[in-house]
């Protein structure tokens, strides 16, 4: 673990980024232990394209002109889905995620966002209950029968993330 979070900068995506990201999801879903044959049945979701940034708010963690984590944001009018959140397991514990967890946070406020939505893997559940995150629920997942966490965060004036 690299504890340097006050030389990690958050800025927009670019295209040209989207093989990182991806390697960077990929890495992060494989630190949690899961078989080879369930990261390819994920391999889709775990995709980010350069069209995907094109069409969606992506931002990444960059550390020293590297990037070491990323969200994105998908909207439909007032609600929002985080739709990635991975931070690279060389960076995990040093508060990169809750740093872009916050700026997610600000970046939905700021476009008029209501609430935020977190398909989470069962692993981050904790992680996104400290952030302010309720579970509401469950959404189906692959392989057929497993199931995530679901989880909302209502974004308010005032919330965790706000300052």
């Amino acid at each position: 673990m690299i504890n340097t979070l006050a030389l990690v900068d958050i800025c927009l995506a670019s295209p040209n980024d989207a093989s990182h990201l991806t390697a960077i999801s990929h890495a992060a879903k494989r630190y949690w232990g899961y078989s080879d044959e369930l990261i390819a049945l994920w391999d889709a979701d775990l995709t980010v394209s350069p069209q995907f940034i094109d069409d969606h708010p992506v931002f990444c963690a960059v550390q020293s002109d590297a990037i070491v984590g990323f969200y994105a944001l998908s909207r439909q009018g007032e609600a929002f889905e985080l739709e990635h959140l991975w931070v690279d397991p060389m960076h995990m514990g040093a508060g990169v995620g809750a740093r872009l967890f916050e700026h997610a946070v600000r970046t939905v406020r700021s476009l008029g966002g209501s609430l935020l939505t977190i398909v989470s893997d069962p692993h981050a559940e904790g992680f996104f209950r400290r952030m302010g995150a309720s579970r509401v629920g469950e959404a189906p997942s692959k392989p057929e029968g497993r199931t995530l966490p679901l989880m909302t965060l209502v974004i308010g004036a005032h919330d965790v993330a706000s300052t």
